[in-house]
């Protein structure tokens, strides 16, 4: 047996990763800030164009129907119960998207870096493709369209991340509507950490892509067809970009025993004839067998 190591032993294997090591913390850092500053900026260049923007909108409804989509008002009635409901949705879309992309990432980073380099790629290529659409189909929001008849809830009450009115609103663009990186990158977060991680309950991630859904359409965020076209952007850069194997906790390390040499059996001397037992008698005694009866008889 080797030295060192027993049957049965648990050698382990480091991180739950394929051995891909960690990236450089500063360089991901500056790629991942050059991605949103571009992102950001790139959301502008589709400001002021709000004929068209409009005209999109119209076609994005009338396309619903056509579908026979459910209404987004349907949802957005639940939330309108309770006051205290709407704004906890509202406050849902405004400070959990990013939070939660850099949480998952940094955990990503620090726990599964093959999966991080993975799932930043995918986040990269939806976000790029995301951005071209922003521009290139500029679609006002169902808040804003009078034939959605929805309240724009964040206006109404609270808190908004947008500017009552888009042409005087600086920091975002409320005509990139579709396709909704609020939902394609929930979704990414979920499946990215279904993949990375081993827990019989990990698929309750698919919850927070599912609550991201109900809250943009709630809130007059965002169409169905927006969620819709960001799943199939996400699923394009999921088939282009390979996922890693996520490597196993341990390895057990089974030794076979060779098997032990059997104890030679000690040599059996031959049993030789054993004499009659008269004869041993007067061997050991020194008598003379006694004569036989016929000549006993004859020397009398």
């Amino acid at each position: 047996m080797a030295a060192g190591i027993r049957p049965g032993t648990r050698r382990p294997t480091g991180p739950e990763t394929t051995g891909t090591s960690r990236p450089p913390l500063v360089r991901e850092l500056l790629l991942v800030t050059v991605l949103f500053v571009v992102y950001k900026f790139g959301r502008q260049l589709a400001n002021g164009h709000e004929d068209s923007a409009f005209r999109n909108a119209d076609r994005v409804w009338d396309w619903e129907r056509a579908l026979h989509l459910p209404g987004e008002s349907s949802v957005q009635q639940l939330l309108l119960h309770n006051d205290d409901l709407i704004r906890v949705a509202n406050t849902f879309y405004a400070t959990v998207h990013f939070p939660a992309t850099i949480a998952f990432l940094i955990w990503l980073y620090v726990r599964r870096p093959a999966h991080y380099l993975w799932s930043r790629r995918v986040l990269a290529l939806v976000t790029t493709a995301a951005l071209a659409l922003h521009i290139l189909v500029p679609l006002a929001p169902p808040r804003m369209l009078a034939a959605a008849g929805l309240v724009d809830t964040a206006q109404v009450y609270g808190p908004s991340v947008y500017a009552s009115t888009p042409d005087t609103d600086t920091m975002a663009n409320q005509f990139a509507a579709m396709p909704s990186l609020h939902f394609g990158w929930a979704l990414m977060v979920a499946i990215g950490l279904i993949a990375a991680t081993r827990s019989r309950w990990r698929w309750l991630w698919l919850l927070h892509p599912l609550l991201t859904l109900l809250v943009i359409v709630g809130t007059a965020n965002h169409y169905w067809l927006d969620a819709i076209v960001a799943t199939a952007l996400l699923g394009a850069a999921l088939y282009f970009v390979p996922r890693p194997k996520l490597a196993q906790r341990s390895t057990v390390v089974r030794v076979q025993r060779a098997p032990s040499p059997r104890p030679a059996e000690p040599a059996v001397a031959p049993q030789t004839a054993r004499a009659p037992e008269s004869a041993l008698t007067s061997g050991r005694t020194g008598a003379s067998p006694e004569p036989e009866p016929q000549l006993a008889e004859a020397l009398r």
